[in-house]
């Protein structure tokens, strides 16, 4: 993919975000772009950057670690998001490369995060809103306690939610999973949603995210 490609994919994600915030009554700048780059090599990812991405989105940190090295001389530095699941023996490499994790999923992970890091890392706490046995992250139930004990982290600042919502035919079908993350959001008094992908994140905006994840709209299909 050109530059060219990918500054017009970028145009046209930004004209929807657009639309899709004016149909909510939002402003475009409560929304955060996130470009995912998994799989997309370092020349490619510095061709977004040129055409203004400064938020990048990698799922796995072996894949990133070149990477956002390879990349250091960009400037200025570009946010790097870890959105995937994080594994306990990968903790200490990720608080090297990611300036925010959406993706605690578990008391035992924050716990790993809190003694390994050496200043204070904004997270997101993972959702199974809607409760699929092959996704990772809390149960809705479980929220109010984990957050109760991670808030006593004191290298941990719980900044919202992250939920991957299900794949579907018909992307109305997750409104409620984004309404309900929300909900809670509000209920939990956090600023932070990080949902909506590129088949869904129109509507996600309507529902009030305020981070989106967005790779195939922007990088074409993964290969």
């Amino acid at each position: 993919m050109t530059p060219v490609d990918i500054k017009a994919n970028l145009e046209a994600v930004r004209g929807r975000i657009a639309a899709a915030c004016r149909r909510a009554g939002r402003a475009p700048e409560e929304v955060t772009l996130i470009a995912v780059s998994k799989t997309v090599d370092a020349e490619t990812v510095e061709a977004a950057f040129r055409a203004g991405v400064r938020h990048f989105g990698e799922n796995r940190v072996q894949e990133a670690q070149p990477k956002v090295r390879s990349l250091s001389h960009l400037d200025p530095q570009p946010t790097w998001h870890l959105i995937g699941h994080l594994q306990s023996n990968k903790v200490k490499t990720a608080l090297e490369l990611f300036e925010v994790i959406h993706s605690v999923d578990s008391i035992e992970l924050a716990q790993n995060l809190d003694r390994r890091a050496e200043h204070k890392i904004p997270v997101l706490l993972e959702v199974n809103i809607a409760v699929e046995a092959t996704k990772n992250g809390f149960a809705e139930s479980e929220l109010a306690g984990a957050i109760k004990a991670i808030s006593l982290l004191p290298h941990l600042e719980i900044q919202g939610l992250m939920t991957v919502a299900p794949l579907v035919t018909d992307a109305e079908e997750v409104r409620p999973v984004f309404r309900r993350l929300r909900s809670l959001r509000d209920s939990l008094g956090l600023k932070q949603l990080s949902m909506g992908m590129t088949d869904d994140f129109e509507m996600a905006i309507e529902e009030g995210a305020t981070m989106v994840r967005i790779g195939r709209a922007i990088f074409g299909e993964r290969k």
